[in-house]
């Protein structure tokens, strides 16, 4: 008994100063970026394109176009994802299908980028012509994100009590205002 104490105690030792080590470390890369960093930092970086003088290079078209991307992907994943996860959750049947696609789904959510990014170049650049632009890029993305959002939906739906449908339900509402106007709106933190 003496000795598992023992054994405990030099674990949380061992543990806590790793945790520090890693801390410093941290801490330093941060300050070591940050001061040398800092002082090339200026509005002209921020707002020209790259160049080959590195005096006169920005990064411009780099945080526009990242912008974008995660728009188009927002814009596309969010209402897809939640609209599939509500209708899984709250409209599917609880058969073999949904047992199925909610497996799919699971094992969609762990496939890696790289095959996600060589779908979007099959389906989005060379199938659909799109070339290397920020659509086929975002559609991409929005794929790879959509899983996410499905599995996480409908984990908030599920979180949401019954007795808030049953009232709303109670009162007159029909299924769809009991979603639209009580459950989404009480599961969106979650989503």
């Amino acid at each position: 008994m003496r000795t598992s104490k023992l054994v405990d105690r030099s674990y949380q030792f061992v543990g806590f100063f790793a945790t520090l080590a890693g801390l410093f470390v941290l801490g330093w890369l941060l300050y070591t970026v940050f001061t040398d960093g800092f002082s090339r930092l200026s509005w002209q970086f921020l707002t020209t394109f790259p160049s080959r003088k590195p005096d006169q290079a920005g990064i411009l078209s780099a945080w526009v176009g990242t912008v974008w991307l995660m728009a188009v992907t927002g814009l596309v994943a969010f209402p897809v994802g939640v609209a599939a996860g509500t209708y899984l959750e709250e409209y599917g049947k609880r058969n073999r299908l949904a047992g199925w696609i909610e497996m799919n789904i699971a094992n969609l959510a762990a496939v890696p980028s790289i095959i996600y990014g060589l779908l979007g170049l099959g389906i989005f650049v060379r199938t659909l012509h799109m070339g290397r632009s920020v659509l086929a890029g975002g559609l991409t993305l929005a794929l790879l994100v959509l899983p996410v959002i499905v599995m996480a939906t409908r984990e908030s739906l599920r979180a949401i009590p019954p007795s808030i449908r049953e009232a709303s339900l109670a009162v007159g509402a029909t299924k769809w205002q009991t979603v639209r106007h009580q459950i989404i709106p009480a599961a969106l933190p979650g989503i």
